[in-house]
């Protein structure tokens, strides 16, 4: 008896999914007109016959082509690199045949451990936490079942696999910037305990301190989220360092800001530096020395593993990491 062709065979000789195929074959959109072609031109050299043209009992797209991708609102609310980051994961997942859904997690359904409204209707294949959330709050969502992946963040206490920025080196690159500088006395505002990243670049900023044998004081590590996450005002002690290196582009603008009505100059006065280098750098004036987030890579390699996870192909386990760049201006 003739084997009759399925959707995953077309899939696999073009190395595509089986939602890409479907998705071409029924001439739904998310795939592009090439791969609309391709599949087309396959399907009648290989005699694939329609599903619709099958008995009942034949196969059917095992999987939704949907991704959910869960953020805190208090990440998302005004955080242009939480944007950037879910437009580039959306145009991989497009380009894969797949689809992205956001959902903002309110402060209330985290806390109360109110499950996504993605998951109660089964509308997701996996789920991307971009931002940390609750360690509870993550773990109640992992038990659902599906692949889940961590971007922007680790937890040393979940079985989870990630994807983050090179925070370490990034830190230890733009506190040696300044140390380089002739900088001696060099400030950190962040809250370290706030996100894994923050720590990381903290780290960074300490053993490059420590490789200087310069002394980091108290009084110049500040916090800049309140307990809930939520930005706060740093409140800067009356003597300031040569030196701040911020958490973030958007954090050393506030900086730069404070520090302008208390009639000081960047950098003459006080050097700045920031991390991202996303639209909070380019605004800033004078524009912000930073270190550049490769939101390219981070979006498109959380996006490739997690189609891996539920297609089940080249997974990749662990916490991957996107190489970042310095990037030198005014503010220094």
């Amino acid at each position: 008896m003739e084997k009759k062709i399925r959707m995953a065979d077309l899939a696999e000789q073009l190395g595509i999914s089986v939602v890409s195929v479907s998705k071409a074959l029924s001439g739904k959109e998310g795939v592009s007109d090439e791969v609309r072609e391709k599949v087309l031109a396959l399907a009648k050299q290989m005699n694939y016959v329609p599903l619709r043209n099958r008995a009942p009992k034949e196969e059917k797209a095992s999987v939704s082509g949907n991704i959910g991708i869960l953020v805190a609102d208090r990440y998302f609310a005004d955080n242009a690199f939480y944007t950037n980051l879910y437009r580039q994961i959306q145009k991989k997942c497009n380009s894969k045949g797949f689809s992205a859904l956001l959902e903002i997690i309110s402060w209330e359904s985290e806390h109360q451990g109110v499950l996504p409204a993605m998951l109660q209707g089964k509308k997701a294949d996996g789920i991307i936490f971009m931002g940390e959330l609750k360690r509870e709050y993550l773990t109640k969502v992992m038990q659902c079942g599906l692949p889940y992946m961590l971007l922007d963040f680790y937890d040393e206490e979940l079985d989870a696999d990630g994807v983050t920025s090179d925070n370490l080196t990034g830190g230890y690159r733009l506190a040696n910037h300044l140390i380089q500088k002739g900088k001696k006395s060099i400030g950190f505002i962040g809250s370290i305990h706030a996100t894994s990243s923050i720590m990381d670049r903290y780290l960074g900023y300490t053993k490059a301190m420590l490789n200087a044998r310069l002394a980091m004081e108290p009084k110049w590590i500040l916090e800049d989220r309140d307990r809930d996450g939520s930005f706060i005002e740093p409140e800067l002690p009356e003597e300031l360092p040569e030196a701040f290196l911020c958490s973030c582009d958007e954090v050393a603008y506030n900086l730069v800001e404070q520090l302008k009505k208390r009639g000081l100059r960047v950098p003459e006065d006080v050097a700045v530096v920031g991390y991202d280098d996303y639209y909070f750098a380019q605004i800033c004036n004078p524009p912000l020395t930073t270190y550049r987030v490769n939101v390219e890579e981070m979006g498109t390699t959380v996006a490739n593993q997690m189609i891996y996870r539920i297609t089940g192909k080249h997974i990749v386990h662990g916490n991957l990491v996107a190489k970042g760049n310095f990037v030198k201006r005014q503010s220094t």
